[in-house]
């Protein structure tokens, strides 16, 4: 199984020194576009192995004392109820829930900044609930012409018709629940009303993908785009970066395309444009932490595997085009990858051909492949959860862990009382009777033991899942992909 590619603790060091020197430069007060996710970036540990998926919060905390939080939120998208799918929430619960988070730690968060308002009813009521938690909440508004008419953006009727968001730290982080919720129209805002009242300050960006210092085609790069692909982002080399400094680096067709318009905006405000290409613009230094590139390499081929068959089955359930997936086997074949890297996808296919029925597949960490079939008792996942523990703990096969007088009343009162047609257990109970067992058996407490460790494993499942499995493998830090057809009517979904 995979090494450790990507030092941490130099990451931790390095990156809060950048933002640091990025703040002396600007005269002590710096606007910071936060782009992916500040909590929980597995996409970064899973292709950077020994990347934490809380490591950038860390290094904020680094710079505490000197650290602001605004949120920013597309009002539209409170309006349509948009959700993170990662989470399963609506982005408006999300900065709920962002809030508490920073707030744990004891990172400020300063404001809530509800973006592209236009009076939207549930855009107000997430305000007055905001207030009524004692947030402080801003609106920022549409600019007609944006963002190519640069002389009535940066103008009264343009940025400075938006509410000037009241900070008091060196260093303003603008951070949202997803993409296109406004965090650099935020930032630029702000440089436009901090000029007109004497305030020196500055903006930078901080995206850990693409990263811009390794090759263009580079695995890790190539999962980016991979993770984009309904985004319709492509990883670029920086024209302005190549005829700047002569140097090649790599960064996304959104960021190319928008910089004329922000060397522009950034030169009516300032005066001079500090930046000479979106690289410079950048403060991410994941580059320079990379410790075995062959490593980070074979984890991000497998990320990309892993995004062409969640396409697949959104694609199945109808949410993804034809164009993603064809977009997504384009990238396999630039990373020189086929669905049949995927160690987990044959056993799985060949234990449901055996058995007539969905079967799953894990590799462990260390590399065997254990399976788990679909029976009268459990479903196929749950069979697989439970072979993979005994496994783990060093069990025969042959042990039971969770006694049949345990299953039995599950069942029933599944059937004959929540009206399940399907009597099997999911993960989810499977679990929950194994927890019961553990109370008085040696071996199901020595299962139990053992759940930490299927952290990082892979899993192939023959069929589609319930969200209720989809769920549990998640909260596992399993990694999962499926085949994207539904199960039989005949065997009723496990």
């Amino acid at each position: 199984m995979a090494g450790i590619g990507f030092d941490n603790k130099k990451y931790l060091h390095m990156q809060s020194e950048h933002i640091r020197e990025r703040i002396s430069k600007f005269g002590g007060k710096l606007y910071l576009e936060f782009g992916g996710k500040l909590f929980d970036d597995n996409h970064a540990s899973r292709v950077l192995p020994g990347f934490e998926p809380d490591s950038k919060l860390k290094m904020l905390l680094q710079l505490k004392e000197r650290v602001e939080i605004v949120i920013t939120i597309n009002s539209a998208d409170i309006e349509k109820n948009k959700q993170r799918s990662d989470l399963g929430i609506t982005y408006d619960l999300d900065v709920i829930r962002l809030i508490d988070c920073f707030r744990s730690i004891g990172l400020y968060v300063g404001s809530v900044v509800l973006t592209r308002f236009n009076g939207q009813t549930a855009a107000v009521a997430f305000q007055k609930r905001l207030e009524s938690l004692g947030v402080r909440v801003y609106r920022h508004y549409s600019i007609e012409g944006y963002p190519s008419d640069i002389a009535k953006i940066v103008s009264d009727e343009g940025y400075g018709a938006n509410e000037y968001i009241e900070t008091t730290k060196e260093l303003v982080v603008v951070t949202a629940p997803g993409p296109g919720s406004g965090k650099m129209a935020t930032c630029l805002s702000q440089l436009y009303h901090e000029h007109k009242r004497g305030v020196q300050a500055g903006y930078a960006k901080f995206e850990t993908f693409p990263i811009w210092n390794i090759p263009l085609t580079h695995p890790v790069n190539l999962a980016y785009e991979a993770a984009t692909a309904d985004l319709n982002d492509v990883n670029m080399i920086d024209p302005f970066h190549l005829e700047a400094y002569g140097e090649t680096t790599v960064n996304y067709n959104r960021d190319v395309e928008i910089f004329p318009v922000v060397n522009a905006m950034l030169e009516k405000i300032l005066g001079t444009c500090p930046y000479k290409s979106p690289t410079d613009m950048g403060v991410n230094m994941a580059g320079n932490c990379i410790i075995d590139d062959e490593i980070t390499k074979t984890a991000s081929k497998q990320e990309i595997l892993r995004r062409y068959y969640t396409a697949l089955c959104d694609q199945r359930k109808g949410s993804v085009t034809d164009d993603v997936i064809l977009k997504l086997e384009l990238l396999m074949k630039k990373a020189g990858v086929t669905t049949a890297d995927r160690a987990v996808i044959a056993p799985a296919l060949q234990k449901s051909a055996l058995t007539g029925a969905p079967a799953a597949a894990i590799q462990l960490p260390d590399g065997s492949i254990i399976t788990g079939r679909t029976s009268d008792l459990l479903g196929a996942s749950a069979a697989l959860l439970l072979n993979a523990l005994k496994t783990l703990a060093g069990m025969d096969d042959s042990i039971h862990l969770i006694s049949p007088e345990i299953i039995e009343p599950i069942q029933h009162l599944k059937v004959d009382h929540l009206g399940n047609k399907n009597p099997r257990l999911h993960t989810d109970e499977a679990l929950i009777a194994l927890s019961i067992c553990a109370h008085n058996d040696e071996n199901a407490e020595l299962a139990m033991q053992q759940l930490d460790k299927l952290k990082g494993c892979e899993v192939h499942s023959s069929v589609i899942l319930s969200s209720v499995d989809e769920k549990v493998f998640r909260r596992l830090g399993v990694n999962l992909t499926c085949e994207p057809v539904y199960q039989a009517k005949s065997t009723p979904m496990a």
